[in-house]
């Protein structure tokens, strides 16, 4: 037995074929040899013991084994290639379908948006036909043909002068805005002959500016604590007070600070309080009747022509931001920052229901129509609305706002608008509330800035006031994002006493008189003016 390039040779062919066959199962495993025998017997005979069995180089080289690898590699370069090309059509088909569909959706809308243009069109058009027909006979209208238009564009541009901005500069500044808002709208309104948009921009477009009716001047104006926290309207609008850090309510009335030019304005009822107020509320049904809440925790009931208390509720752990009274003369809500809102029956001494919150509650207010549901903004960013037949569980909570609920107000009864010191309002439809859980407003209003502290809000007929920070009362109406209108206050120079610009100053409480255009507003130092939309 010899050693020949690394195998050992025998020299009886038994023991080669042994050793053939030892070195068949050494090598490969049963299963490889039954299913590819071809490529099994070409590796044996590669290895076979005796040189002289092997395979020569030549017949190597041009074993299929070599050849036709490359073969079906080719081949399957090729199928890669296809699949390639396949896959890259797939995508572009892909994408073309994509934009078809894209396309076909904008086309759609786009068809859509065209037929309620032109449906809206038609209803201006033959409301103005209506119009011109039943003003026929009027002097106004009674220009000769050739000068008819011409008269009239005189006519309104005239009057847009007068009142300041022409109200077509006013529409196209907003443009974008007002055409986003009437789209939104009308894809929103499924009710036939109804176009809210066409309501709320005659609304937006109504008025130019707000004008001032009449300025408060107070003997202690001068009073560097005379921040005015929030301002009321009785019923009837006759009288309107006002309360704030001074300690004081103040009761005005309005036809007087009106008419009456003078130097100093006294109120016709000042009552002195022992603590810092936040908050009042006329009742809606005793006139002479105002619920205050202050720094220290306690609700009071006031009788302003008694000028005392008439009842007093205690049991607030905390201070408490805001009173509201309900259509119910009876019921009156509170909101403290102890985290609670408490229900009273003013002619009890307790509480008669308490909604425990895990936030301060900044601001509760009833409904106008109802006394069987209450509202109210937290300090954790939301508003809570609550039937009060189930303190248990609120029956909607309103997420939206970033940071503290300072006001709400209800537009209508199923219509709420919230206000926050992250810059925005916002507008809710509590009809929406079906999972107990609302998270898309119907609208945001910006503008204003307000930010750190409470500017005050109210509501009238659509329209929504509110302060700024800059020192200005910014006008709304609920159909449109962006305000309709502003105002801002000066501050008067204590050595000159002409009025000049002051950014510290900020806009502190607004209050609408008895849903008409006109509005009393206080600022940080207590100047109140009464401003009419015109």
């Amino acid at each position: 037995m010899f050693i020949d390039s690394g195998f050992f040779f025998l020299s009886s062919p038994e023991e080669k074929n042994a050793t053939m066959s030892t070195l068949k199962h050494r090598l490969f495993p049963p299963q490889f040899h039954c299913k590819w025998p071809k490529e099994a017997f070409f590796s044996m005979r590669l290895l076979h013991p005796d040189p002289a069995s092997r395979p020569k180089i030549h017949e190597v080289l041009q074993s299929e084994f070599l050849s036709e690898p490359k073969e079906k590699l080719d081949e399957r370069e090729a199928v890669i290639e296809l699949e390639e090309k396949i896959m890259e059509q797939d995508m572009l088909l892909e994408f073309l379908l994509e934009v078809q569909q894209r396309k076909q959706e904008a086309l759609d809308y786009l068809h859509r948006d065209i037929t309620f243009l032109s449906s809206d069109l038609q209803e201006v058009t033959n409301s103005q036909t209506s119009i011109r027909k039943k003003g026929g006979s009027n002097s106004v209208f009674e220009v000769s043909p050739s000068q008819n238009d011409n008269s009239r564009k005189r006519i309104r541009t005239q009057e847009n002068q007068e009142n300041g901005i022409p109200k077509c500069s006013r529409l196209m500044k907003n443009f974008k805005k007002l055409e986003s808002a009437y789209f939104s709208t009308r894809h929103k309104t499924s009710k036939p002959n109804s176009n809210p948009f066409l309501e709320g921009l005659s609304k937006y477009m109504s008025y130019n500016n707000l004008e001032v009716k009449a300025e408060l001047k107070q003997s202690d104006l001068l009073n560097s604590s005379n921040l005015v926290c929030s301002l009321g309207f009785d019923r009837d609008g006759e009288f309107f007070a006002t309360a704030g850090v001074n300690k004081k309510i103040k009761v005005f009335e309005y036809d007087s600070i009106l008419n009456e030019n003078r130097d100093i304005h006294f109120p016709i009822v000042e009552i002195p309080t022992r603590s810092k107020l936040s908050s009042i509320s006329w009742n809606r049904y005793i006139k002479s009747q105002i619920a205050s809440s202050n720094f220290e925790g306690l609700v009071q009931i006031w009788d302003v022509t008694q000028n005392q208390v008439s009842a007093e509720m205690r049991e607030h752990a905390r201070r408490v931001w805001s009173v509201d009274f309900s259509v119910d003369p009876t019921l009156l809500a509170s909101g403290s920052d102890d985290g609670s809102v408490k229900l009273w029956n003013i002619n009890q001494g307790g509480s008669i229901g308490t909604i425990k919150t895990k936030a301060n509650v900044c601001c509760v207010k009833f409904p106008c129509d109802s006394s069987n549901f209450v509202a109210f903004g937290s300090a954790d960013h939301r508003v809570y609305y609550y039937d009060l037949r189930n303190l248990s569980i609120p029956l909607c909570t309103l997420f939206g706002h970033k940071k503290t609920v300072s006001y709400i107000k209800f537009v209508d009864s199923k219509t709420l608008v919230s206000s926050s010191t992250d810059n925005t309002m916002k507008l809710w439809d509590l009809s929406d509330c079906t999972s107990r859980v609302l998270d898309r407003p119907l609208r945001s209003f910006t503008g204003h800035v307000n930010m750190k502290n409470f500017v005050g809000l109210s509501v009238s007929d659509g329209y929504i006031a509110t302060g700024s920070e800059t020192n200005e009362v910014f006008i709304y109406h609920k159909a449109f994002p962006m305000p309709a209108l502003s105002y801002k206050f000066k501050a008067t120079d204590p050595i000159s006493g002409n009025e000049v610009d002051s950014n510290e100053q900020f806009i502190s409480s607004v209050c609408w008189r008895n849903q008409s255009s006109t509005l009393v507003a206080a600022n940080s130092m207590g100047n109140i003016k009464i401003l009419e939309m015109v």
